[in-house]
């Protein structure tokens, strides 16, 4: 999941605004960022906002926000919470609705100049966040409210808020004096520039490599549908043949099904390699990450920045990430060691004496996969077509939470690609928007991500109802065949859904503690938990029909979905366990010299050396290429995904003794998480609905390592 915030707390960076009220007064009667959409809900109007709009959008944004927050300091009033609190929840919201739209599309439809705009606003909203966050005198009204607040006689909503905003406050330098203030505002601003200029690296890597195959003989063992897709994107490039690139899924399909070991072995160094050592290196960057967060740490008294991302999260501490880890590699390693001698021996059965290399298990795995379970995705994909796939998703909301889900095609949206569904709850009252957008394309970062264009908050007595985009990378329909989806990218469709549903499903009075604003450990718990439907029989056999028979899936295949589910579970958790391992690696750093002299790829190999399973490859480096902790929100968090694991296991077991559709325990997950947001600690939230802590226990067995 990916998802930007722009509250005054949560501001990703900051400009010095230089023009004058007058010109851009002018602009707010032609912008249709600054102006009401007249489209249903208010919906963004995306068929009149052109890259043009953004930066006199941001400029004009800006200088209300600042008013706003003037206006709370200069008061002559008594601090209150009402006067301060609130109406600093509430400042910059115009600005917050620009910058939602903004960087959700950058990720999702960029081009060069928008890549230009984003670097160049990055400073400017950092400095209003810093300005906001160091102002001493906001942040004195905000003490006084707080050290008041036993006498207050505010609700659990308003506490909550003014806990966190105060927490907000010293967590993000407001307690700093002097030279510390100003040395903190300055890392804030290099870090919103080294973020993005990491992720536009990375994408200019992943699309400037692909593959043209113009000799038919070298497509020997890919699928029909593999060859189409090729044969589609090289038709788009205006090139003859097939190609494949390292956009999902043309890699993962390819180097599953290829025979070609020379290509296989092309694609995975092109794609170890991005950003590492090329014209688009991001080495220095994450040198240079690295070192300003912890410094940044230091500044806030913290040891690393470890240390203080995970203070304010559900595990509290480096200690225990690093024991969870370390306790689940040890765990895991067993049955992913005893996975891989099978793919070995499976291999050498059939003729390959070669040792088996990185670019040789995708194949090699998935050919064992189809002779072990008798299962693959071309006899799955036929049961598939996105649309299916797209209908069981609303259809399980339907039985779940009482959803109904109807395509509005009359509101804008911001490529052709999109779809947009109006979400209305049991009682037919208006839940939010959702956004679709499926498809991989250049100007589309890859991954599956969610995210919001606005979020649910009420103000003036008026509710305002998310708008809440899905965004994908999933197999393009090609001239013979709709989109049919794998069973990885049905799974995936669910996962991102769920993230979806926590933020159309948000109820409260403030953004911040609304929807998908929780701790980091905590926010996948309603993604993966969606996961299991995909492997339970009554979800399956309530849709997946064929798309030219209409056929039912025959129970035979859910069968083997059934007993294929955990298939790799081992690998594919010291796999999750590598990655979580070099990010906590390179955030437990705590002395800047040592990371001025890291050596970014030898430091990555040491970090996750018991993690390694096939051989070590020379000149390849994933630090380079991994945004989630070097462009996205997941620093000293990637181990979060299993941690969610441990939640959602323990959550759907409640699931799996009441019914999988059960409406008690729906409206029980429901309301005490889905509804939730950041009402309260999240441990409390999680036990409010399943009466206990999660219990470990139930992932083991769930994994078949129990």
């Amino acid at each position: 999941m990916f998802s930007y915030k722009c509250l005054p707390l949560r501001a990703l960076s900051a400009l010095l605004v230089v023009i004058t009220l007058q010109s851009c007064n002018s602009q707010m009667t032609k912008n249709p960022l600054l102006t009401d959409s007249a489209n249903p809900y208010g919906a963004p109007a995306f068929d009149k906002i052109r890259n043009e709009h953004y930066k006199p959008a941001f400029e004009q944004a800006l200088i209300q926000a600042r008013e706003e927050i003037e206006s709370i300091t200069s008061s002559a009033e008594s601090p209150t919470f009402a006067n301060t609190i609130e109406a600093l929840e509430f400042a910059g919201r115009k600005l917050s609705n620009v910058a939602a739209i903004f960087f959700a599309l950058n990720e999702a439809n960029t081009d060069s100049l928008m890549q230009e705009i984003a670097l160049e606003i990055s400073p400017m909203l950092s400095e209003y966040s810093n300005d906001i966050i160091l102002n001493e005198k906001l942040f004195e009204r905000i003490k006084s409210v707080y050290v008041q607040r036993d006498s207050l006689n505010l609700n659990e909503e308003q506490s909550r808020l003014l806990e966190q905003t105060y927490k907000g406050f010293s967590r993000n330098g407001a307690n700093l004096t002097g030279e510390d203030k100003e040395e903190f505002r300055q890392i804030n601003n290099q870090l919103s520039q080294l973020g993005l200029k990491f992720g536009q690296n990375v994408l200019a890597a992943t699309n400037k490599f692909f593959l043209n195959i113009t000799d038919s003989s070298d497509l020997k063992g890919l699928p029909q549908f593999v060859i189409d897709m090729g044969a589609s994107e090289a038709k788009e490039r205006s090139l003859s043949g097939w190609v494949y690139t390292l956009q999902s899924p043309s890699y993962g399909q390819f180097m599953q099904y290829s025979e070609n070991r020379e290509l296989r072995e092309k694609m995975w160094k092109a794609s170890s390699r991005k950003s590492f050592n090329d014209e688009f290196d991001n080495q220095e960057i994450i040198k240079e990450t690295v070192s300003l967060r912890l410094k940044r740490a230091n500044l806030l008294g913290y040891k690393t920045h470890a240390d203080y991302v995970l203070s304010d999260n559900m595990a509290k501490s480096s200690a225990k990430v690093s024991a969870f880890l370390d306790e689940l590699l040890e765990k895991s390693l067993p049955f992913a060691k005893k996975e891989l001698e099978q793919i070995k021996a499976y291999a050498a059965k059939n003729g390959f004496r070669e040792e088996l290399m990185p670019w040789d298990f995708s194949y090699y795995s998935e050919k064992y996969k189809n002779e072990k379970f008798s299962l693959n995705d071309e006899m799955l994909k036929p049961y598939f077509e996105l649309t299916s796939v797209e209908k069981a998703a609303f259809d399980l909301a339907g039985k779940l939470y009482g959803l109904s889900f109807t395509e509005n095609k009359s509101i804008p949206v911001y490529h052709p690609d999109v779809k947009v569904f109006e979400v209305t709850d049991e009682d037919g009252t208006f839940l939010s928007l959702l956004y679709v957008d499926y498809f991989p394309r250049a100007s589309k970062r890859g991954g599956a991500w969610m995210t919001s264009f606005r979020e649910q908050y009420i103000m003036d007595s008026v509710e305002y109802r998310p708008f809440v985009t899905l965004t994908l990378n999933f197999t393009k329909p090609t001239e013979k065949s709709p989109s049919l989806l794998t069973f990885y990218e049905v799974t995936t469709l669910l996962h991102e859904f769920g993230h979806a549903l926590h933020g159309m499903m948000a109820e409260g009075s403030y953004p911040s503690l609304t929807g998908t604003n929780v701790v980091r450990d905590f926010v996948e718990l309603p993604s993966q938990i969606m996961e299991n439907w995909a492997v339970e029989s009554e979800f399956l056999s309530s849709f997946a029909k064929h798309y030219q028979t209409g056929e039912l899936i025959p129970d035979e295949l859910i069968h083997k979905i059934k007993e294929a589910k955990n298939y790799l579970s081992g690998y594919k958790s010291v796999r999750i366990l590598s990655f979580s391992i070099n990010d906590m690696a390179w955030h437990m750093l705590s002395d800047t010299t040592v990371v001025a002299n890291v050596k970014v790829d030898e430091f990555e190999r040491k970090a996750i050396e018991k993690t390694q399973l096939l051989p070590l490859i020379e000149q390849t480096c994933s630090s380079t290429s991994f945004g989630h902790i070097f462009s996205g929100g997941y620093s000293a968090g990637y181990y979060s995904y299993k941690w969610a694991e441990v939640l959602e296991a323990d959550a759907f077991s409640l699931f799996k003794e009441k019914g999988i559709f059960n409406k008690e325990v729906a409206d029980s997950f429901r309301e005490n998480i889905l509804s939730k947001g950041n009402l309260r600690d999240a441990d409390v939230l999680y036990r409010a609905f399943r009466g206990h802590d999660p219990e470990p226990e139930a992932l083991l067995v769930k994994l078949g390592m129990k």
